[in-house]
């Protein structure tokens, strides 16, 4: 990226709320001499140029009910002629699961089958086991697997006062034998420039770390690459994490995160994950200062 308008080098900025993946996101960045700044929404409204670069990155809700403030800046930032990677719309596909799906289908990859519940008395029989999930999820929050019938009625009559099923419903999805694994790929303008395999906690289906899941390190195989790059380009994001079950025929693609959360466990080997993602943005560091002899 060329110098910015005013001469100086483009400033960047992780556009988000203060969470940690996204303020070690900006250190890391800084220490490799990006001049990189985490700024709320708002903030990057008023400190942000024509020619400067935002990285969108909002999260979903805690209350799993929607996306955190800031898409509408995000667009606001796009208009006045800052680079925005991860535009509104990218992030929304990414958060909102019935979008992911949908784009997914779209594209033709490989996906869990997916049917959007609006009340607890729709009457369908699905195939079972099923997973019942929020429709803007994530951390593993609310996330059920149903075996029988009766288990997903019950399930969908406590569900139905809930704020987040009041406001979206939930999504039913096929479950996919995981043994307790999925693999999580980062990619960055079209470049895995990170992977972990994610292996759940004994007695536990789902990987999340914030239920107790480790990561170990992989190196992704050509196809798990391929998959999660497509996926990403489904949804038009520029930064995004895709989850990948194995499965007989390959890989399933579950979700993709519009926030992942990462660090040096995604490294691949011989790379550094923060080296990586800077190369594939394209994003501006200063020519080293070269010492007098």
């Amino acid at each position: 990226m060329a110098e910015g308008l005013n001469g100086f080098h483009p400033r960047v900025a992780i556009v988000g709320w203060e969470q940690q993946t996204n303020r070690e996101l900006a250190d890391e960045l800084r220490e490799r001499r990006v001049r990189a700044d985490l700024l709320s929404p708002s903030q990057a409204l008023v400190v942000l140029e024509e020619g400067d670069l935002a990285i969108g990155r909002l999260d979903v809700l805690p209350t799993l009910d929607g996306v955190e403030p800031g898409l509408d800046s995000l667009t606001e930032l796009e208009a006045r002629g800052v680079f925005v990677l991860n535009r509104a719309q990218a992030l929304l596909a990414a958060h909102d699961k019935l979008r992911t799906a949908e784009h997914l289908q779209q594209a033709g990859l490989p996906r869990p089958w997916t049917i959007h519940i609006r009340s607890a008395g729709e009457l369908f029989v699905p195939p079972l086991p099923a997973v019942v999930k929020p429709r803007f999820g994530s951390w593993g929050a609310c996330v059920f697997r149903c075996e029988t019938e009766e288990e997903l009625d019950a399930l969908l009559v406590d569900l139905q006062d809930t704020p987040w099923f009041a406001r979206d419903g939930a999504l039913l999805q096929e479950f996919i034998p995981n043994d307790g694994y999925d693999l999580r790929v980062i990619v960055a303008a079209g470049h895995v420039v990170g992977a972990a395999g994610r292996v759940a906690k004994p007695g536990e289906w789902r990987t999340n770390v914030s239920l107790g899941g480790t990561r170990r390190r992989v190196t992704p195989t050509p196809e798990a690459s391929s998959l999660a790059v497509r996926a990403a380009q489904a949804i038009g994001a520029d930064f995004v994490g895709v989850d990948l079950i194995p499965s007989a025929g390959g890989f399933v693609v579950l979700e993709l995160n519009g926030a992942v959360e990462f660090d040096h466990a995604y490294d691949l080997p011989g790379s550094d994950v923060y080296c990586a993602l800077i190369e594939a943005l394209a994003l501006p560091r200063p020519a080293p200062v070269l010492a007098l002899l």
